[in-house]
Order: C-alpha cells, then sequence, then structure tokens
C-alpha cells in the first residue's frame, strides 16, 4: 500500500549522491575542488538523465533515454564540458551535440563523477566549464539482471545484462533497448545499446577491456534550427573500444591504455523535403593511445608523467576528408606538507595539427580548519580545439570557419567544505576569464546563415553550494545551488548559444529507503537569462515484490510545466512510466 499512498519522487540522487572523497584514478586530484558524484544505485534511467539533480545543465532536445542531450557546466556552452570514460577523453570531434552519446548501460557504469573547474592540463581539450568522467564497473560474480517498461507516448524500454566470473577472468554483456511515438510530431525515437566489458586479474595489476555500440533514429524538429520549423531527422551509430592495463609494485603505477571512438551520423534537415533536400552523412574516428605512470615518494608525493598520441578523421559529405594528429606530455604531482597542507599541481603541452602548441597547467592548495572542514584555492587554465563542424560545415542556415583557433580560459576558485559521516556541506566562489571563445553569430536577424567566429571574450562569476543531512537511515535529504553571471562581450552581433546557459540552478531531492522499497522526490529549478524561471517534479518509487524482483514507477514533469532548454525546442509534459525488474 504505500507503494500506493507514497508514489514518489525521485530522481537519480540519493543519500551518497555527493561524494567528495578522492576518485580512484591516478591522474585525478579533485580533492582540490568541489566534485559530485552519483553511484550505480542511482541509475533508475539513462545514466545522462541521472545527472539532473547536480550542479549541471542537461540541455535536452527530446523525449528522455538520453537521445540528445548537451551538458552546460559553470556557464559552459555545450562545447566546453570535457566527457571521460575511465579518464580518457571521449569528445566528439565533429560536434558537442553528440559527446552524450555514450554506448554503455546504466548496467555498465560504477558511478559518474562530476569535476566543475579542472584543468584540461589533466586530461586534455575541452575542460573550459570542467569535467564528467563516467566509470565502468568492474564485473563481479555471476548476475543476471532483466527489466521492462512501458509508458507515455507509447514509451517501451528493456535491459538484459549478465554477468559472469571464471577464475582469474571476469566479463559482463549488456543490451537495452528503448522506443517511443514522441510526445508531438516529429519526437518519436527508438535507441539500440549493447555492452561488453571484461577484467582479468594479472600478476600486480590487471587489464580491463570495455566494447559499447549504440544505434539511434529520431524525429529531430528543429533540433539545430529553433523556431525555423524544420521536421528534420537524424541516424547515429556509436562504437567505442577502451582497453587498459594498470600494473603497480613497489609504489609505481604503469597505466597504458588504447581508445578508439568512431561515430556514424546521418541528418536530414527536411524530412518532407519541401523546403530543403539537405542531407549530410558523416562519420568521424578518434584513435588515442597513451601511457601514464605514477611514483610515490617522501619527497615528491604522488608525482605523474604522461605521453599521448592521438588521430581524430572525418569522412563526410557536407565536411569532406579531414583529419589532424595531436601529441601531449603531462605532468602532475600532489603532496601532504602536513596534516594541515597539500600541494597539488598539473602542466601539459599540447601540439594539435595545424593549431598552434598550447600550455595548460594548475595549481591547488587545501587547508585543513578542523576535522572535516577544509579550506580550498586553486587556478586552472584549460583550452578547447575547434572540431570539424565549426571548422568545415555549411548548409542553408550555418557556415564554419577554417581559419577558426582555439579557446582560452584561466578559472580561479575559493572554496570550502566541511563533511562527517552523517552532515556535509560546501560552497566555492569560482571567476573564470575566456577568451577567443567561438560562438556562431549573425550582424541582424535578416541574415541568412549563421557564422562561425572567434568572437567572444567573457568573464564568468558564479557560486556553487550544496548541502546533504541524513536524518536517520531511512530518510535523506540532499541540496544544491549554483549561480552563473557570464557577462560577455557581444561586440553588436547576435549569439546562437551566448546566453544559453543557467543564470540559477537549484535541486532538492528527498530520499525515502525504505524496507520493503525506495521512495524519492526532486524538486528542480532553472532560470537563463532573459527568460523567467521554471520548476520541475519528479519521482521514482520502487516496491519490492520478492528478494529478486521489484516493479517500479517514474513520473517525469509532475505538474505538467511548459518549458524549453533550448528557446525554440519545447519539452514534453507530464510523462508516466512502469516497469518490472528482476535480479539473480
Amino acid at each position: 500500500m504505500m507503494f500506493l499512498i507514497l508514489p514518489v519522487f525521485a530522481f537519480c540522487a540519493e543519500n551518497k549522491a555527493l561524494d567528495l572523497e578522492p576518485i580512484v584514478i591516478a591522474r585525478l586530484k579533485p580533492y582540490f575542488l568541489n566534485s559530485f558524484s552519483l553511484k550505480a544505485d542511482d541509475f533508475w534511467a539513462s545514466p545522462v538523465e541521472c545527472l539532473s539533480n547536480l550542479p549541471i545543465d542537461l540541455q535536452s532536445r527530446s523525449l528522455g533515454k538520453g537521445i540528445q542531450t548537451d551538458f552546460s557546466l559553470r556557464g559552459s556552452n555545450f562545447q566546453g564540458v570535457l566527457v571521460l570514460l575511465n579518464g580518457q577523453r571521449i569528445n566528439d570531434p565533429q560536434t558537442g551535440h553528440y559527446n552524450s552519446d555514450i554506448p554503455l548501460t546504466k548496467e555498465d557504469i560504477q558511478s559518474i563523477d562530476l569535476i566543475p573547474g579542472i584543468s584540461s592540463s589533466l586530461f586534455g581539450p575541452d575542460a573550459i566549464g570542467g569535467a564528467i568522467n563516467f566509470l565502468t564497473k568492474r564485473p563481479q560474480g555471476r548476475k543476471l539482471v532483466l527489466e521492462g517498461s512501458y509508458g507515455s507516448f507509447n514509451t517501451k524500454a528493456g535491459l538484459l545484462s549478465f554477468t559472469e566470473k571464471i577464475k582469474d577472468l571476469s566479463f559482463r554483456v549488456s543490451s537495452e533497448y528503448a522506443r517511443s511515438s514522441g510526445f508531438r510530431y516529429d519526437t518519436d525515437f527508438k535507441k539500440y545499446t549493447s555492452s561488453f566489458t571484461s577484467f582479468w586479474d594479472a600478476p600486480f595489476g590487471g587489464l580491463n577491456l570495455n566494447f559499447g555500440f549504440q544505434d539511434k533514429e529520431f524525429g529531430a524538429f528543429d533540433f539545430y534550427t529553433p523556431g525555423l520549423g524544420y521536421p528534420s531527422r537524424e541516424w547515429t551509430k556509436t562504437y567505442l573500444l577502451d582497453a587498459g592495463l594498470n600494473l603497480e609494485k613497489g609504489g609505481l603505477a604503469i597505466k597504458p591504455n588504447f581508445l578508439w571512438r568512431r561515430h556514424k551520423d546521418k541528418f536530414m534537415l527536411d524530412r518532407t523535403g519541401i523546403r530543403s533536400k539537405h542531407l549530410s552523412q558523416h562519420r568521424s574516428d578518434m584513435y588515442t593511445p597513451n601511457i601514464y605512470f605514477q611514483k610515490q615518494s617522501s619527497l615528491l608525493g604522488n608525482f605523474g608523467a604522461g605521453l599521448e598520441y592521438g588521430r581524430e578523421e572525418i569522412h563526410s559529405t557536407n565536411l569532406g576528408k579531414r583529419y589532424r594528429d595531436h601529441a601531449s606530455i603531462f605532468f602532475d604531482d600532489t603532496k601532504d606538507i602536513n596534516q594541515k597542507f597539500s600541494l597539488g599541481s598539473s602542466f601539459r603541452i599540447d601540439d594539435f595539427q595545424g593549431f598552434d602548441t598550447a600550455y595548460t597547467g594548475s595549481a591547488n592548495l587545501k587547508y585543513r580548519i578542523r576535522e572535516g572542514g577544509a579550506l580550498t584555492l586553486s587556478i586552472a587554465s584549460s583550452m578547447r580545439i575547434p572540431n570539424f563542424t565549426e571548422l568545415y560545415y555549411n548548409d542553408p542556415v550555418s557556415v564554419g570557419d577554417p581559419n577558426l583557433g582555439s579557446e582560452k580560459a584561466v578559472n580561479y576558485q575559493l572554496g570550502y567544505d566541511h563533511k562527517r559521516e552523517d552532515l556535509s556541506f560546501g560552497a566555492a566562489f569560482f571567476f573564470r576569464e575566456e577568451k577567443d571563445m567561438i560562438d556562431w553569430v549573425k550582424r541582424e536577424p535578416s541574415q541568412p546563415k549563421w557564422q562561425a567566429q572567434n568572437i567572444t571574450q567573457a568573464g564568468v562569476f558564479g557560486l556553487e553550494s550544496y548541502f546533504k543531512y541524513d536524518i536517520n537511515k531511512y530518510i535523506g535529504l540532499y541540496s544544491n545551488y549554483a549561480y552563473i553571471n557570464k557577462n560577455i562581450d557581444d561586440r553588436g552581433y547576435l549569439y546562437k548559444y551566448g546566453q544559453n546557459y543557467c543564470r540559477h540552478l537549484a535541486n532538492l531531492v528527498l530520499n525515502f529507503n525504505l524496507p520493503w522499497g525506495g521512495q524519492s522526490l526532486a524538486l528542480n529549478y532553472k532560470q537563463k537569462p532573459g527568460r523567467s524561471g521554471w520548476f520541475i517534479l519528479n519521482s521514482h518509487s520502487s516496491l519490492n515484490i520478492q528478494k529478486n524482483s521489484q516493479i517500479f514507477l517514474d513520473i517525469t514533469n509532475i505538474l505538467g510545466v511548459e518549458y524549453e532548454e533550448i528557446t525554440g525546442i519545447p519539452q514534453p509534459g507530464r510523462a508516466i512510466e512502469g516497469g518490472i525488474r528482476f535480479q539473480w
């Protein structure tokens, strides 16, 4: 009965939705920064959707299921967020609109770490606003998961995942499927994802291998032409291979890694063919081998150094055949000076073919005020290389510029964190200087095409805060708030993306972890410059039928609010989805 009486209310976050402990990746030292984390138990929906309760702006263009979502962090545009898989950069070289195309199911992700203000010196270009790191789950023991659901707009979804361990070898195979008729014309979709994950325990370490494939087809009404009324269609396929060896002995860690990502896209601007017959087809590939060494010593602390080589290619009916190589060298170090002070630093050199050599770095200081409290001070520089679309794209409404230069940013941050077992809170003030930022601009509305240019100079000031309180073992409260003020030198231009960020972003999540299931409620608020704000109320409820099965009910936008994440692209109203999950 409680499942019906408390039909309620959650998104992905739980009591452990915020985690400020160091993330277990050799090169990532987020204890100098405010970092946020979602764990595997939080993924009732697609991993991308589950980020909505953290201080990041998810700019969705469609009906859930991670079909098409852009990331904006600390006022960055959708290109300015570094996306990582197990610490390896996977940003799409064609366009940031595909950065959320990650071919893994929710059963494959151990956690998602959000690190605002991180430097490009740690993992490479694109960290203008910060980074998102998806950590895969190591297969352990035999496990079988079967899940199915049905909901509003004829939305159907299913999941099958099998895990096995044979001596030193463990592996997992997962498949996920979703489809919907859409909440209005030209918003239908279908999506299929499959993945294979394996881990081999070796002397002094182990070998991990992850492979994923995703196939999507969806209606894209005005996705990239807001307000112009184009009934578009898009088809995408994503392949991802990540293989790494981790060896550790005597305080020395050696981590060679290889990553390959292929993305295929076919985009029809006007599926009716009445206004335009424009059709683009693209295939991009990214190859990134690298090796990283880390040594622990009493003199230097944890000192690391690495080498990376990469190639990005595209074969396109619109952009032509293009490629660019890059070589990188990077260093990082962290050391506890005494019980109160810790220092951290990083430095990186990136040499991208066709662009000036880029130098990025960071310096961090942490001071422990008292037990559970810490004051942090940091400065970090970042950069971004233009993608192939910004350089070479041309269609009836947009044109790129092959002479674009790289973007540059410097982030200054002062933060405080207090953490104990049942109560955590903290805040960070930041200021970011941006130079040569790329946007699509017009001189006047009547100009026929948006032009990509290094035009934007901006100063970004903001505040991030969070509060987490475990009231008791059954009830937990989590909230965060972000304020961002972006001062753009507009130079008389009209900007396509310049003001599409959140001035105010707030989340409040209440969780009930009950013996017979889970009940939660999430309230999200957004307000963007020049626009009225909106509240979205979402819910997730589960009821344990028996040891190995449960039923669940998800309600999004309970109040039926009309809103637009991106001006000119309406979002769906209330949606209800129910299902059943078996796990052995």
